[in-house]
């Protein structure tokens, strides 16, 4: 299952959120060796924790975490422009239909069938949202794996290994997508609307 939570919702699913911040420690301080932020409790968290991102979690099989993704709107604070600006080729991007995603997260052992479900998830955010790309910060080697994964970007810059993209929304890259994880489009947008479609759409989107 994939769910949408807002920071604000995660008290709701306090050992899905436990779950998802160990793995992000696991993944970005111990096996990707990031200089990252763990507390006391093995969580990696950051300051764009605090502003209430919408986290796309996919599950496993007893409802823990498999998989999970960070979206800001770029209208706000986001690290693509308050610190990887020179990454862009236009200094910072700001822009209700687009959306930083960050925190590309794998839980041990979650294979290509889980990081592909968060890639339709986004993409199902982004046309459920009106959205016209998202943008993210990432390790350049991370350009290959998107394109195993039948969803690359647009790259803007790359230096010292950090590379700036952009992914654009569309319906013929969202049914490919829908296709590669064998998820009908309608179980897609059914779990996009269960948990946001009851939201106005963003202002600007």
């Amino acid at each position: 299952m994939i769910r949408y939570l807002y920071a604000s919702d995660l008290m709701a699913f306090p050992d899905l959120a436990a779950d998802m911040f160990r793995d992000r420690a696991a993944q970005f301080r111990d096996r990707m060796g990031w200089d990252v932020t763990v507390d006391s409790m093995g969580w990696e968290t950051d300051i764009y924790d605090g502003t209430d991102p919408l986290y796309i979690i996919a599950e496993d099989g007893i409802g823990g975490h498999a998989g999970s993704m960070r979206f800001l709107p770029t209208t706000g604070p986001v690290m693509v422009n308050d610190v990887f600006a020179h990454l862009t080729g236009t200094g910072a991007i700001r822009s209700p239909a687009i959306w930083e995603t960050t925190r590309f997260c794998l839980s041990p052992g979650a294979g290509t069938m889980i990081a592909r479900r968060l890639l339709l998830a986004a993409s199902e955010l982004g046309l459920g949202f009106g959205l016209s790309h998202a943008i993210g910060v990432f390790d350049a080697p991370m350009i290959r794996v998107y394109r195993r994964l039948g969803w690359e970007p647009r790259i803007l810059g790359t230096q010292d290994g950090i590379s700036a993209g952009m992914w654009t929304f569309a319906d013929a890259t969202h049914d490919r997508l829908c296709a590669a994880v064998d998820v009908h489009p309608g179980q897609s947008r059914h779990w996009f609307d269960q948990a946001l479609g009851h939201l106005p759409l963003p202002v600007g989107a």
